[in-house]
């Protein structure tokens, strides 16, 4: 892993960025001093990415499952009678 100094790192920010999602990660320095790591990041690519609603058709919902259990509910917490 190579280091390159802020002045260089700001210069050369997009090449090194590249390289860095190629998996070859490098660290900025300051004078001389290590401050950070720049590496890839393991997201999904965008084929890979699950959306809100993958189970639709999949899956049953009662049309009273706002109120399943109600009564017990009532019970429990001194409601009703």
């Amino acid at each position: 892993m190579h280091t390159v100094n802020i002045h260089e790192a700001k210069t050369h920010l997009s090449r090194l960025v590249e390289q860095a999602a190629k998996g070859e990660p490098f660290v900025i320095a300051k004078a001389g001093r290590p401050l950070v790591k720049v590496t890839a990041l393991d997201a999904p690519a965008a084929g890979q990415i699950r959306r809100v609603g993958f189970l639709i058709g999949e899956i049953a919902v009662p049309d009273d499952f706002d109120r399943m259990g109600s009564l017990e509910i009532e019970q429990l917490f001194g409601g009703g009678a």
